[in-house]
């Protein structure tokens, strides 16, 4: 699972192509990417220009006409999940590394919990 943890000042829809880049590189089968509204724009027009790639924006979810949005629960059940580790809920980490080292050791101790 490629984790990119950037700068606060790096807005996502840049620090976004680095991610969708790993992933690419790590599984190249990959034919599209989903992302939210935020992400429109500069992502998507990037990413089509970098890796020839489309991108599945999921629109806001309107006032009283809440529906199941495909694949978006996957991606925000993860980022509350990270919000139970105690060094992931505040800004504990110095360096990129140990931060994105932190995340994949969290998600290893939720895959291990559930065997």
């Amino acid at each position: 699972m490629p984790v990119v943890v950037h700068a606060a000042n790096v807005h996502d829809t840049k620090g976004g192509i680095c991610t969708a880049k790993r992933a690419y590189k790590r599984y190249p089968s990959v034919q599209k990417f989903c992302a939210a509204a935020g992400y429109r724009g500069t992502f998507v027009s990037d990413l089509k220009e970098q890796l020839d790639l489309n991108v599945d924006i999921s629109e806001r979810i309107k006032p009283h006409q809440w529906k199941k949005l495909p694949w978006r629960w996957a991606v925000e059940c993860t980022l509350s999940w990270l919000n139970h580790s105690r060094r992931l809920s505040k800004d504990y980490e110095i360096s990129i590394s140990s931060a994105e080292a932190m995340v994949e050791i969290f998600h290893l101790h939720m895959l291990l919990k559930r065997l």
